[in-house]
């Protein structure tokens, strides 16, 4: 962060909050984060971190805009039909905040993840299928990476967080095989509401693991559900049974 009246003026909002001040949004414009799914999630989450003033951001996703997105993926418009998720993102992040670095990567594979999220501190998961999530889970406990996820379907959302810098339980810990039955937006639908309710916790979660803040989720999920306006907590428990060994 450029120490200069345009950036203090900027984030005074948050810079006048306790618990950020100047060291907090330093820490902020230093951090690097990954976003891996420029869907209903990706949208809100860049928007606030990129409004927020995180200095470097990547983002992956390989699909185009198509019409059935725009009820949801905020960041996008009709002018934006059939062009690719990140380029347009990336246009729409500067717009919101110049003074940052947006990476674009087309296809997060087996091959390339290593290479790609070795330069992020915290690699956030809005991906729509299981292979996807367990790739992501997989590499970033190898690497030791803060990982902050969510999901939507129908009413519902979920989010996690791992810090596999320590001891933690991990995605194939609650989830160590694929369902039979696909429960993802395209096969089962998504109330619009619940794509920025859960994008926006997401960015929220990742602020605070950057600042420091103390009370962040550890081993925990958040279920929203939007019918009832219900918060809840669930623990994410070590499975002595994990393929990655979380226990041990």
């Amino acid at each position: 962060m450029n120490s200069n009246f345009e950036d203090y003026k900027r984030f005074e909002k948050q810079i006048i909050l306790k618990k950020v001040g100047v060291s907090g949004q330093k820490k902020i414009y230093n951090a690097k984060v990954l976003i891996i799914g420029m869907g209903g999630l990706g949208c809100p989450l860049l928007t606030y971190l990129a409004a927020s003033g995180v200095g470097t951001i990547g983002i992956a996703d390989h699909d185009k805009i198509e019409i059935s997105n725009l009820n949801r993926q905020t960041l996008f418009s009709k002018s934006d039909l059939g062009k690719l998720k990140v380029s347009q993102a990336k246009i729409k992040a500067k717009k919101i905040n110049n003074n940052i670095t947006i990476k674009n990567y087309k296809k997060i594979t087996t091959q390339n993840i290593k290479s790609i999220i070795k330069n992020y501190d915290i690699i956030c998961d809005g991906t729509d299928n299981y292979e996807s999530r367990y790739l992501i889970n997989d590499q970033c406990k190898i690497e030791k990476k803060i990982l902050i996820s969510a999901a939507i379907s129908k009413f519902d959302g979920h989010l996690y967080k791992f810090n596999f810098k320590k001891k933690s339980s991990c995605y194939r810990c609650f989830m160590p095989e694929k369902p039979p039955i696909v429960n993802n937006c395209e096969a089962e639908g998504i109330f619009s509401p619940v794509a920025g309710v859960m994008g926006s916790l997401q960015a929220n979660e990742v602020l605070k693991s950057i600042i420091g803040f103390k009370e962040t989720l550890k081993n925990q999920m958040i279920i929203f559900d939007s019918i009832k306006a219900d918060f809840r907590k669930i623990k994410l428990s070590l499975n002595p049974n994990c393929k990655n060994k979380c226990s041990k």
